[in-house]
């Protein structure tokens, strides 16, 4: 199957052949959601954290004689029914997220994902990134040179990686390493924008 290519100014300049094995792919929801779940998870941050009895600040003196008081019994002043005592079952921050993936369910799941945006004119491919003055004002220009509308993630190849910043501050778009392309970054954006260089390199990668 064949990949048109464009130029900075939204002119189709050639077309290149890439392979069905990455880019041709049918599509499997099951797998794909079960990556990217797994990425999520991974990313996750524990921050909910509760302290048990054994952790809040408080004397651990009995507070009063067991009996003759009239009151209800209790041992200590950090009793979870106490107000600011422990808390009982609360969440702590020892707590383990983390998922494998399958090295081989990962790459089929980009391949995927690659064939559904293709199939879907969502991945723009231009012949090469050149901006002189690394500036915003310049890939904002190709954006609007190529007509893309909706989130974008911008992918560079490591020999593209100094222009990585003139990107970074365009509303609705996002970017990242071509060698770091992965199933939650691409679907939390509609459209994926590379170049050659980068297209070439996924359908050696994943073929």
């Amino acid at each position: 199957m064949k990949i048109a290519i464009q130029n900075l100014e939204g002119k189709q300049v050639e077309e290149i052949e890439v392979s069905e094995n990455v880019f041709g792919l049918k599509r499997n929801d099951e797998l794909v959601h079960q990556v990217m779940v797994a990425i999520s998870s991974n990313n996750r941050q524990v921050i909910a954290d509760t302290k048990t009895r054994g952790e809040r600040a408080g004397s651990g003196i009995k507070p009063w004689k067991q009996k003759g008081t009239g009151r209800a019994r209790v041992g200590s002043v950090r009793t979870p029914v106490w107000r600011k005592g422990g808390v009982v079952f609360g969440p702590n921050n020892d707590r383990n997220f983390k998922k494998k993936i399958n090295k081989k369910m990962n790459q089929k799941a980009i391949a995927i994902v690659l064939s559904a945006k293709l199939k879907d004119s969502e991945i723009i491919v231009v012949d090469k990134f050149e901006f002189k003055d690394k500036k915003t004002k310049e890939v904002a220009k190709t954006v609007a040179n190529l007509k893309i509308k909706g989130k974008t993630l911008m992918a560079f190849s490591d020999n593209e990686k100094d222009l990585r910043s003139a990107s970074r501050n365009i509303e609705k778009m996002e970017n990242i390493l071509t060698s770091q392309l992965n199933v939650l970054d691409m679907l939390s954006n509609k459209n994926l924008l590379l170049t050659k260089e980068s297209i070439m390199y996924l359908n050696e990668k994943y073929k």
